[in-house]
């Protein structure tokens, strides 16, 4: 099993994932805007030239949820998932998902616009708006968060993609100042030996 792997990137849930399950992977590193990942070897595995890449045997995923599923469903013995009649169940889903549906895509708008694009192209605007945006799914979060230590019970996957994302705002700068439900999850979170680990790759 080999992970395409770049230090903060969705690349870390999977890394997370596998150090949890304590599983053997060899990890091939870059750096996020690395040329060598818009060289022709590497678009062979992921057209888009991105990361996360988890290449096992014949198969080869390029999503990070789509990967953590895959990782969990062949190797984890359901550990990390609910039962279906557990009654967290329906809350896992909820918050596996609402990374990438909710949180990630402002988050992407913000980090364009004041970082990658060059000023002439900025857009206030739109970096106003989705930073506004993002405070209301952060405070879903906050809210869903009391007297709870995980988002849907013992900790699940769904802490691995959400909870992964609620760090990945905080180190963009978000202020939890105001959010103290999260300060304490973004803590439990990082003081696990695994996701220690999977940051620093």
């Amino acid at each position: 099993m080999i992970l395409h792997y770049a230090q903060n990137s969705r690349a870390v849930r999977v890394a997370w994932l596998l150090e949890e399950l304590g599983l053997q992977y060899e990890i091939k590193k870059y750096v996020l805007g690395d040329e060598e990942m818009r060289s022709p070897n590497y678009l062979k595995i992921n057209p888009l030239g991105r990361v996360p890449v988890l290449e096992d045997a014949d198969n080869t995923l390029t999503e990070s949820g789509a990967i953590i599923q895959y990782i969990i469903t062949k190797y984890a013995k359901r550990k990390f998932i609910p039962d279906i009649e557990n009654e967290n169940f329906s809350s896992y889903l909820q918050w596996f998902h609402f990374a990438e549906g909710m949180i990630m895509p402002q988050m992407n708008i913000i980090v364009v616009e004041t970082i990658l694009l060059p000023p002439e192209r900025k857009n206030e605007v739109n970096v106003k708006r989705a930073t506004k945006l993002l405070s209301r799914m952060l405070q879903a979060v906050e809210t869903h968060m009391v007297g709870r230590e995980y988002l849907a019970g013992e900790l699940s996957a769904a802490d691995m993609m959400t909870g992964h994302a609620v760090i990945m705002s905080e180190k963009l700068g978000v202020d939890f100042i105001e959010k103290p439900n999260l300060q304490r999850y973004t803590k439990r979170l990082m003081n696990r030996p695994a996701l220690k680990k999977a940051w620093c790759l």
